[in-house]
């Protein structure tokens, strides 16, 4: 059995973006372009052919069976961060199909991750039984999942002695993201170190330098911002056609 991580992006989407351009095109044939109702479904249907293609080379930038293969390279890549000692514990925040949970895992054998998800709709692929079956499939067994709310954690202060996530927090509606990472960031043991990926732009985060120092001033030991679309995991352009610009990882220790 081999580990399915599905993909960041969902054929469901591209299967739906795909069928309402061949609609588009269809209804934009019968009405016709010479009607301002025609050069509307035009202008639409060439939108939705578009999205189509973008979400395409999206889910073949992103597959772990193809060339790229870009995931692959960002969870090892976070994973490497992620330093726990033996018999300690390391949280995994928005799971997903376990990935990032199983790296840390196998990178710290004698440790134990706990991956939480909320497994929404939004990504129906993607289960606790994925993960469990993942895990299985790699050989790991230092792994356990659980379904929480990364706005809400269901932790105490200082549990665990690493903290983790991918590409998580942007996606939570939320006014004040910088507030969500003080949530994981809460249940970090004193000691304990972090490695936080996420689009961290200032449209979504607001001013993270200031956060970084903000941590400084609370205590942490060590508190660093990394881009990673400078060739740490993606270049410039790809960060920019991907819609990943501001991707930054947020390493430290408490």
């Amino acid at each position: 059995m081999k580990a399915n991580y599905k993909n960041w992006m969902p054929k469901g989407m591209i299967k739906g973006a795909l069928i309402s351009t061949v609609v588009l095109c269809v209804l934009t044939c019968l009405v016709g372009i010479g009607t301002i109702v025609g050069k509307i479904l035009l202008a639409l249907t060439i939108l939705s052919a578009f999205m189509t293609i973008w979400m395409f080379l999206m889910y073949r930038a992103f597959s772990y069976n193809g060339k790229r293969q870009m995931s692959k390279q960002i969870i090892e890549g976070v994973s490497s961060y992620m330093k726990i000692p033996d018999g300690g514990v390391g949280l995994d925040v928005g799971c997903g199909s376990a990935a990032l949970t199983i790296a840390c895992a196998k990178k710290n054998p004698n440790a134990r991750m706990i991956g939480i998800d909320r497994w929404g709709k939004e990504y129906a692929s993607f289960s606790k039984n994925l993960c469990e079956s993942n895990a299985s499939a790699e050989g790991v067994s230092n792994t356990t999942f659980q379904q929480g709310d990364a706005v809400k954690l269901d932790f105490g202060d200082e549990t665990f002695d690493a903290v983790t996530s991918n590409y998580v927090y942007h996606n939570i509606p939320s006014k004040d993201r910088q507030a969500i990472l003080l949530e994981t960031l809460r249940t970090l043991k004193k000691g304990g170190t972090f490695a936080i990926h996420d689009i961290m732009s200032k449209s979504k985060y607001g001013d993270m330098e200031s956060f970084a120092k903000k941590l400084k001033d609370m205590g942490y030991e060590q508190v660093r911002l990394i881009d990673t679309t400078n060739g740490m995991f993606m270049s410039k352009w790809e960060a920019s056609w991907m819609g990943l610009s501001g991707s930054t990882l947020l390493i430290g220790k408490k």
